[in-house]
């Protein structure tokens, strides 16, 4: 990848990446796909249609491990909430009254 791109920012939780790469290959072996963990992330074998497969499913993933965090009261940055409403459609107006 050319020097400046995104991947050489400062992570904000430099734990992530590792574990959104066990993710990436845990999800590429559920779809059977031929790639192997330390290969250095090359996959140049697979078709795009692949790999934006396993991005999809990784974004399906975390989008449903994050509304089960929030659904049982743990916001995304991790701190305990209070529960308000009961998620039904008028919960968003219990929230605003608040």
């Amino acid at each position: 990848m050319a020097r400046g791109s995104w991947n050489d920012k400062t992570k904000v939780v430099p734990e992530a990446h590792q574990a959104l790469d066990n993710l990436k290959y845990e999800i590429a072996k559920e779809l059977g796909l031929p790639v192997k963990q330390g290969s250095e992330d090359y996959w140049g074998t697979l078709t795009s249609r692949d790999c934006g497969a396993v991005g999809g499913h990784m974004l399906k993933r975390m989008v449903h491990y994050a509304e089960s965090a929030m659904s049982n009261g743990v916001s995304i940055s991790g701190e305990k909430t209070t529960k308000i409403g009961n998620g039904a459609a008028g919960s968003e107006a219990e929230y605003m009254n608040k």
